[in-house]
């Protein structure tokens, strides 16, 4: 699925929608991918010079393709835990980071899951995490 079609899954829009596209595969995983093309707002700073993406949006790019396994329209998925999160190598612009994942377990809300994210096959991420997905609330304009 591309952009578009991952929107009407998941409720993140520009700028923190950060696939390009997602299918799931076989074994009820996810295969993700995005394209850094260099002028993302999380490079900006990080680091002058020598741009590198930053863990924490490595950790949420998988975190998004693992929440289009579960697909549920009118809910949100909020991190409810990031464990064992390790970085092997730095991913830079022109770099296509691919990632796979896996639900591992459901408990009430709560979704476990695992993946693991590379360039041209070279390992640069794994991490398991968890997330709830809780109702939509319409936000209120004060």
């Amino acid at each position: 699925m591309i952009r578009s079609q991952i929107q009407q899954i998941l409720p993140h829009r520009e700028p923190m929608l950060l696939l390009d596209e997602v299918e799931a595969i076989e074994g009820g995983k996810a295969h993700g991918r995005y394209t850094i093309r260099g002028d993302e707002w999380f490079l900006q700073g990080h680091f002058p010079g020598n741009p590198v993406v930053p863990g924490v949006i490595q950790c949420e790019m998988m975190a998004q393709t693992c929440c289009v396994l579960v697909g549920e329209t009118g809910k949100t998925p909020l991190f409810s835990g990031i464990e064992r999160v390790r970085f092997k190598n730095p991913v830079h612009p022109g770099d296509t980071l691919e990632f796979i994942c896996s639900l591992e377990k459901v408990k009430g809300p709560f979704y476990f899951a695992k993946g693991q994210g590379s360039v041209s096959g070279k390992l640069c991420v794994t991490g398991e995490f968890s997330f709830a997905l809780v109702d939509t609330a319409p936000q209120s304009s004060n």
